[in-house]
């Protein structure tokens, strides 16, 4: 990563901070990191490695799965992904991707049924949004299941990995994970906090939640939309510097 660039987004950060645009918050103890993927795809989870055989959540590729494949390179484990975007479903279709790779071309979310799928501002991006956002393109509508009803159907006891990257949907779908005490080791999330639609307060309260249940925050990227969290029942291998805090 660059350190000077890093250095711009923590001032502006602080600097939206202060204006009542962004969340103050600090990573809740210390651990050794390791963040994988390329330059604007990358994600930062424990550096102490995934056991064998351990299973891991990607929601949301679209046409980026540079860390999928490195956590498969270096850790051996599968990867079951998640994205109903069409243009996204025909990129990942184009690829010579690796067993360990398990594509599921549907969306995951607050129901089991279809939601509309409103598409990026810049016809140029492929993130499109489960939160209507009043983009001036029509929506589509796409398959949608709760995480509770996945990981019910694949038979998977526990996810050690869950990466969230959904558009504003991680709410929703922390929500039915809390809920149902679903077993996540790591869960690595982008939150939507500066769309007006969303807004501050939906962010402030999934922290909220997650440390009640047991997650603390080990890393927060520098622009401020990235957040690391690790469940308690993982502790003995984060190294930190302050499991008294944990």
């Amino acid at each position: 990563m660059n350190p000077v660039l890093n250095s711009l987004r923590m001032v502006k950060k602080f600097a939206r901070a202060a204006a009542g645009r962004e969340l103050w918050q600090t990573e809740q103890f210390h651990a050794g990191c390791l963040t994988l993927g390329d330059e604007h795809a990358d994600w930062t989870m424990l550096a102490s490695p995934l056991p064998a055989g351990s299973v891991v959540y990607s929601l949301g590729v679209g046409e980026n799965i540079s860390f999928d494949l490195e956590l498969i390179r270096r850790f051996g484990v599968t990867v079951h992904a998640f994205d109903p975007t069409p243009r996204a479903i025909a990129w990942i279709a184009a690829q010579d991707l690796p067993p360990e790779f398990v594509f599921h071309p549907f969306g995951v979310g607050r129901l089991d049924g279809t939601c509309p799928f409103s598409p990026p501002r810049n016809p140029q991006h492929v993130s499109h949004s489960l939160v209507q956002r009043g983009t001036p393109w029509p929506a589509i509508e796409v398959p949608v299941r709760r995480l509770t009803t996945v990981v019910r159907t694949l038979g998977h006891a526990r996810i050690e990995l869950l990466k969230m990257d959904i558009e504003g949907s991680e709410y929703d779908v922390i929500d039915d994970l809390l809920a149902a005490e679903l077993p996540v080791g790591q869960l690595l999330v982008e939150f939507h906090h500066r769309w007006p639609e969303l807004g501050l307060a939906r962010t402030r309260q999934a922290i909220r939640r997650l440390n009640a249940a047991g997650f603390r925050i080990f890393h927060i990227s520098p622009n401020g939309d990235e957040y690391s969290f690790l469940h308690r029942s993982l502790k003995q291998g984060a190294s930190a510097s302050r499991v008294a805090n944990f």
